[in-house]
């Protein structure tokens, strides 16, 4: 290929090392992001994903300020800003379209929606049965239903767990498509959620969040206070959902700069056709 464009921080972003081996230029989408823990197995990735690409895109001035720090030249750094703007409005129809609030049988603002994948979580024994434990308290407190996306790696975990007692309220549901997950959570009362694009999701589409994580790779978020960052155990997890619900969420007023970026795609397309044509 004429070039190699990488986005994220998955295994698949150490594709990397070989096609820079092979002398092919790499573009990496989502450079720059640093959690600084090393129990986020995403954190190797990422810093070797930057260091050997070619061109790193950075979504934030947190993201550029980190890869300077660490010795990448500027001239390897761009910020473009994160596509979730652009795939969010281009959806919007989609997503307010969705009949997922009454498939589900939910009311608008009368249940919590939850998602909990990240290996650092749910492969831990200890950090599920607290997390889960966290779950069973926000079903037994505002006695609504706890709808759980469950990914693949979570639902082994949980069969595995056989001494688990989730809450009746807890509704254990096969990973929704993008359409109708986006729609549950526009209107949940709350989402629990430890992905990584929930920083970007609660702040532009407007709905209270926390992250049941220890740290993350978003401060961007954090400083705008559009997302609490709630840690695992289940004390801490209940009182921040308990605060996220009643200061709500109106996002678009307090948005991180970078998330208003809507000419991401443009941004990539130029820089990639711009490069390779210096390149003959």
């Amino acid at each position: 290929p004429d070039a190699v464009l990488i986005l994220g921080d998955t295994n698949s972003s150490i594709a990397a090392v070989m096609a820079r081996r092979l002398r092919i230029p790499v573009f990496h989408m989502e450079a720059g992001n640093r959690c600084f823990d090393w129990n986020v197995p995403e954190e190797t990735n990422r810093r070797i994903a930057d260091h050997v690409s070619n061109y790193n895109l950075v979504y934030t001035e947190h993201a550029r300020r980190n890869l300077l720090a660490e010795g990448i030249h500027p001239s390897r750094v761009y910020l473009t800003g994160s596509p979730m703007r652009e795939v969010l409005d281009y959806y919007r129809p989609g997503i307010e379209s969705s009949p997922a609030l009454t498939d589900q049988d939910l009311t608008p603002g009368e249940y919590f929606l939850v998602s909990l994948h990240r290996e650092e979580n749910v492969d831990q024994e200890l950090t599920m049965k607290k997390l889960v434990e966290a779950l069973n308290r926000l079903a037994d407190r505002h006695e609504v239903p706890v709808l759980v996306s469950t990914h693949p790696r979570t639902r082994l975990r949980l069969e595995e767990m056989t001494d688990l007692e989730p809450h009746e309220l807890i509704r254990w549901h096969a990973p929704f498509g993008f359409l109708d997950y986006n729609k549950l959570q526009m209107h949940a009362r709350c989402v629990v959620s430890d992905s990584g694009t929930i920083a970007e999701e609660s702040a532009i589409l407007g709905f209270p969040a926390v992250t049941p994580r220890t740290s993350m790779e978003r401060p961007e978020a954090l400083d705008a206070g559009t997302l609490t960052l709630a840690g695992i155990e289940p004390d801490v997890v209940t009182h921040s959902v308990e605060l996220a619900v009643a200061l709500g969420n109106d996002g678009a007023s307090h948005l991180p700069t970078e998330y208003e970026i809507s000419d991401t795609s443009v941004r990539v397309l130029r820089l990639i056709t711009g490069h390779l044509g210096e390149q003959g």
